[in-house]
């Protein structure tokens, strides 16, 4: 079972982890990608989900963001990196920043967002 959504900022990223982290929800992998206008974030369950956990999830996923359709080069890179290529590798052949990808990651969110604004010297709002 798949959810791929769309969110505005850093912080609604980091509430979906913490959110993954206190829930008994069977969560295979996450994977997080940074876009300058926002965040995608995939999150992929291990085995199907029962009714009601499932809609209580998608109603705090849709409360954050948005569902995400990809283009082909997000397709791809999701597939490259759930089929074990690096996220390095996915990050050169597609273009696009993998901030975090396997369990649910808060520190790499948030150390990928300090190092973005030290290199800019500001914070974009995609990053507060």
């Amino acid at each position: 079972m798949d959810y791929l959504y769309y969110l505005a900022n850093a912080s609604l990223s980091l509430r979906v982890v913490e959110y993954l982290h206190s829930s008994n929800l069977p969560v295979s992998f996450v994977t997080v990608i940074h876009q300058i206008e926002g965040w995608i974030v995939r999150v992929k369950m291990s085995r199907y989900l029962e009714p009601q956990q499932h809609g209580d999830f998608r109603a705090y996923m849709n409360e954050l963001g948005v569902p995400f359709e990809p283009g082909i080069r997000i397709q791809m890179a999701l597939w490259g990196l759930e089929t074990g290529q690096s996220p390095i590798d996915v990050m050169h052949r597609y273009q696009v920043a993998v901030v975090s990808h396997g369990q649910p990651d808060r520190e790499e969110i948030e150390e990928f967002r300090k190092q973005f604004v030290q290199g800019l010297g500001y914070c974009p709002e995609t990053l507060a």
